[in-house]
């Protein structure tokens, strides 16, 4: 493994590390990469209060609301590849410490922000600092741990992530309601300090000791603009039902920088990406499979909330709540996933995790629409369909779905980081994050247009004399618009699940049992 230096300067490997300082590793890598997930997911149940709250001269509300999501999210992913390879050059620990003092600042003028075209101005910095903290995260774990540790280093990491990311929600809201929308910019200053004094303390220093020092600028500006281009263009166009020129042109400048990449790369001294992560097999296979089921994952994390409050008849709350069990296990599991797929490798938990996350999706696929209270009419019982149960139709498919990603997560993190030698793990894994944000949008965006081409050609059908399920029924009492929302909804699990076995099959051929990389 790749020497690392202490703090003071000399070199040291990572066996020298003591306990103690390893677990503040542990905690500064998940404070690091964890507070960019919450703030992915915190900030949603903010914005209503932010777009009453905030005055705005050029935006409106609702334009302003989405460019505060989105503008840190697309910030985040255009730069994670600059980042990665700026942590391996000049210092992961160095790197590491200049992301969270930025994001803790820029945390800090968010929550202060006095109007909302600044507050998106803030945000965009807040990204771009959250893009230091998330590969530097993994390549701190790589770096400094060794063996079995490894392994359960990386569970330990997906399951604290996972936590602040899937709490998010619940703890937005409570602050929320009980003090102010500012207070979930202003609770990442603590969580920030923690992990300072983590990083600064405890941290060795750590780079990739064969690097040049002649810097791809032109690569990172190509990189950025190909994320960022495909993915606002992606979200633009989708706001704008694809009318607007911008999102047309967004994407075509993301598809230039993309085709010229292979070419640039080729011709630079010292490339931002190193094309010799290219020549193994496993890295190949783990980020194609990764562009696959992320985009699997936005599908369903997207369609199924929608349809189980809008169809379905479920408050906000009990829509955050239906997924609860399968989110508990993937945190309790990580960390034993991590060290199973350490001893076995990784390819039987790559191939089973998307199958059986596969096999909960088709059974989502079976939820018909509900009988909600305002549309029962006791003279016609029988032209009713049953409600779903949350219990028969739902709890089974989100304990499979959970003990699917927990299968998934942990050993794809594994398989990733042991692919490619340490001195490159920092944009290894600026890499794949890319790939996992990239692939969600374009996912999204092709799923979407067979969506809504099946919902307005079911409305326009009118059908008159079967269910969703095919049951025989008196359309009298069922909407059009509730059959199509439905068949539409079936598409998109559909959609889903071919995606979700494509990335197992892609996993069982392209994997081998791994050499780890020491």
């Amino acid at each position: 493994m790749t020497g690392v230096g202490s703090p003071a300067g000399p070199t040291a490997p990572a066996a020298q590390l003591t306990d103690t300082a390893r677990r503040w590793v542990l905690v500064a890598a998940i404070l690091g990469s964890g507070i960019v997930f919450l703030d992915g997911t915190v900030v949603t149940v903010a914005l209503p209060r932010i777009g009453r709250d905030l005055p705005s001269q050029f935006l409106g509300t609702l334009e302003g609301q989405t460019y505060i999501y989105s503008g840190y999210l697309l910030t985040v992913s255009a730069l994670l590849v600059l980042a990665g390879a700026l942590s391996d050059e000049y210092g992961r620990r160095r790197m590491f410490v200049l992301g969270l003092a930025g994001f803790g600042i820029a945390s800090l003028l968010c929550g202060l922000a006095p109007n909302l075209e600044l507050l998106i101005l803030f945000r965009v910095l807040q990204g771009a600092a959250g893009a230091l903290l998330v590969p530097g995260s993994l390549a701190l774990l790589r770096v400094n741990f060794e063996g079995d540790q490894q392994g359960r280093a990386y569970g330990l990491w997906a399951a604290g992530t996972s936590l602040l990311t899937l709490g998010g929600p619940f703890v937005g809201g409570l602050l929320v309601d009980t003090i102010s929308w500012r207070a979930v910019f202003l609770i990442n200053v603590p969580l920030v300090l923690v992990a300072l004094y983590a990083a600064l303390v405890h941290l060795p220093e750590s780079r990739d000791e064969e690097a040049k020092r002649d810097f791809d600028w032109l690569d990172a500006a190509l990189f950025a603009l190909a994320v960022g281009g495909l993915s606002f263009g992606t979200i633009y166009g989708e706001q704008r039902a694809w009318q607007s020129p911008v999102g047309w042109v967004l994407l075509l400048l993301g598809a230039v920088a993309l085709i010229c990449l292979p070419f640039t790369l080729r011709r630079a001294r010292n490339p931002l990406v190193p094309l010799d992560l290219f020549a193994s097999r496993t890295f190949n296979t783990v980020n194609i499979s990764t562009l696959v089921i992320y985009g699997a994952l936005y599908v369903m994390g997207y369609y199924l909330p929608l349809y189980l409050q809008g169809i379905i008849g479920y408050s906000a709350a009990a829509a955050g709540l239906a997924g609860l069990p399968g989110s508990l296990l993937l945190i309790f599991l990580s960390s034993r996933m991590g060290r199973l797929a350490t001893e076995f490798g990784p390819r039987p938990f790559l191939v089973a995790g998307p199958l059986l996350m596969a096999a909960a999706v088709l059974w989502y696929s079976r939820l018909p629409q509900s009988t909600t209270p305002w549309r029962l009419d006791f003279a016609h019982p029988s032209s009713l369909l049953p409600p779903p149960s949350y219990w028969i139709d739902v709890f089974p498919a989100t304990v499979l779905f959970g003990l699917g990603i927990s299968v998934l997560v942990t050993p794809l993190t594994t398989a990733l980081m042991t692919s490619v030698s340490s001195q490159h793990s920092g944009v290894a894994s600026a890499f794949n994050n890319a790939l996992s944000r990239v692939g969600p949008q374009l996912a999204g965006a092709l799923v979407f247009v067979g969506v809504s081409a099946v919902f307005y050609a079911r409305l326009g059908a009118h059908p008159a004399d079967v269910s969703p399920l095919n049951r025989p029924v008196d359309t009298r009492w069922l909407s059009p618009a509730l059959q199509a929302s439905t068949d539409a909804f079936h598409l998109a699990m559909w959609l889903c699940t071919a995606l979700l076995v494509a990335g197992a099959l892609i996993n069982l051929v392209g994997l081998r049992k791994p050499a780890f990389n020491p």
